[in-house]
């Protein structure tokens, strides 16, 4: 292919589709930005929720996805919009989602076998990696820093007697997922001196990482580690990995970190943990069914500490997808394979 088409489905700025353009000239973006909602903050890719289009617009718009190579995003980031384009563009061959975990997305197109075969998906991960291993630290020092009981003291006026607090120097921290994430989060881990264990299906050379756990193998574990940070997505194998079974072999005072998918956490078997000191505490910035209820009791659980989804919102995150997409677009015309390609088995 000499050159590609590419419909912008989703906000991008003029600047970033000439960054685009000009990074890789064999890219030509079918765009309009009248038919793109306006964004409210980086990566809103849903954008302004009051935009609407007329019939006609409608209609400009679905033209501009059924004649392209490849889309920029999922149309409205609607499954059904997916699915439509999918199966009214026979010419597509490639969706570039937005999303790390973009595979749900995909997976929710409920797309046949054949669109699965013809249309290569692929994701943002990695995009994420330095602001998500970030807020993961944030959550393994706040634990071990006892932070609910200082803002409790401090709330009440308590000038108590001293406690000891723990280092991550001494701690032993099992990362569940070594992808872009969990590799950051080792990096980070081990510039603090922490013992890693990182989990792996077919162990490998990841640099930082100190020992090796299958998956299915996690409980083996629980006993030796003082906390867990949870960077995988969310697929049937992974679901409520983290769960009964895995908290009741636990160590007592066990801090968790979630950064990935919430569905990897039983909730109802973390806040059992939590009750009986199991878990020390837990940053959560992922839930297993988002927004979370307002009756759950996780909101107010005094050592549980709620991000609404929102760690990996980062200022350079628009232009780092759209490099990401240059990568891909290149590797795409030379014929070569695409970085964080879906798996259409496991949606991840």
């Amino acid at each position: 292919m000499e050159q590609l088409k590419v419909a912008v489905a989703t906000p991008l700025s003029e600047e970033l589709c000439n960054l685009i353009e000009e990074r890789e000239p064999r890219v030509t973006l079918l765009r309009d930005q009248s038919l793109l909602p306006p964004m409210r903050h980086p990566a809103d890719f849903s954008g302004d929720p009051s935009f609407s289009r007329t019939p006609e617009q409608q209609a400009r718009f679905e033209e501009l996805l059924d004649g392209a190579d490849a889309l920029y995003g999922i149309p409205d980031v609607s499954p059904a919009a997916l699915k439509r384009t999918v199966e009214r563009n026979r010419g597509l061959r490639w969706v570039q989602v937005m999303a790390a975990g973009g595979g749900g997305q995909v997976k929710a197109a409920e797309l046949d076998s054949e669109s699965l075969a013809r249309v290569a998906f692929t994701t943002s991960a990695g995009v994420h990696g330095g602001p998500l291993a970030e807020f993961a630290l944030f959550g393994l020092l706040a634990g071990a820093k006892t932070l609910p009981r200082l803002q409790q003291q401090q709330r009440a006026h308590e000038w108590s007697g001293r406690w000891e607090m723990a280092q991550l120097a001494e701690q032993t921290v099992l990362v569940l997922g070594l992808g872009g994430i969990g590799m950051e989060v080792a990096r980070l881990l081990k510039a603090f001196g922490a013992t890693v264990i990182g989990t792996a299906r077919h162990e490998r050379a990841v640099d930082n990482v100190d020992e090796f756990v299958h998956p299915d193998d996690v409980v083996s574990v629980a006993s030796r580690v003082d906390a867990v940070v949870v960077a995988l997505p969310g697929t049937s194998a992974t679901e409520k990995l983290v769960g009964e079974e895995f908290l009741a072999a636990a160590k007592r005072g066990l801090v968790v970190a979630n950064v990935g998918r919430g569905a990897v956490i039983d909730e109802d078997a973390l806040l059992r943990a939590l009750d009986n000191d199991t878990v020390a505490f837990a940053a959560l910035d992922v839930v297993a069914v988002e927004p979370l209820a307002t009756e759950s009791p996780l909101w107010d659980h005094p050592r549980v500490l709620l991000s609404p989804h929102t760690a990996a919102l980062n200022v350079a995150e628009d232009r780092r997808i759209a490099e990401l997409f240059v990568e891909n677009a290149t590797r795409f015309l030379d014929g070569k394979p695409l970085l964080n390609r879906v798996d259409t088995v496991d949606f991840y």
